[in-house]
């Protein structure tokens, strides 16, 4: 191969290697959701109550990942469960929002799925919500909320 003829077929090379540049977002894998952790559920405590954290509000309506723990079902067949810091042997549903603890939210899940144990950690993947809603079926109060939710051992 002459030294022309070389040079000819490293820029052909390059050029098709450029050339696939544009495909290569396409291929790669969808980002991973955005972890949460209770820590960063709160900015603050006051006389008004708990404050949302900056980071609750930019990441709602996006899908975000959270470790905790299973809260006992109240029900065997819920599509929902309360995913708490530290274990917990009993549901801490409140009876208003204005008693709602600062280490728990609400899983809604978007297919059922077999519950674990109160005591196994889990990680729960789902969409964020914020803000005071009472589920129609129930009646329970919540704060937070993931919604179209799964989760998986930890």
């Amino acid at each position: 191969m002459t030294d022309d003829s070389r040079m000819f077929f490293d820029r052909r090379r390059m050029l098709c290697a450029l050339a696939a540049l544009p495909i290569l977002p396409l291929a790669r894998p969808a980002l991973a959701a955005e972890t949460l952790g209770f820590g960063e559920l709160y900015k603050s405590f006051g006389v008004l109550g708990l404050e949302f954290s900056d980071k609750v509000k930019r990441l709602t309506g996006q899908e975000i990942t959270i470790k905790g723990f299973m809260a006992p079902p109240l029900k065997a067949e819920a599509n929902f469960f309360v995913l708490t810091e530290i274990p917990m042997s009993l549901c801490p549903f409140c009876s208003s929002d204005a008693d709602w603890p600062d280490n728990i939210l609400v899983v809604y899940l978007a297919r059922k799925q077999t519950f674990v144990q109160f005591n196994a950690p889990i990680k729960a993947q789902g969409v964020l919500e914020y803000g005071s809603w009472t589920d129609p079926d129930t009646g329970f109060v919540s704060q937070l909320r993931l919604r179209e939710a799964a989760f998986d051992t930890a």
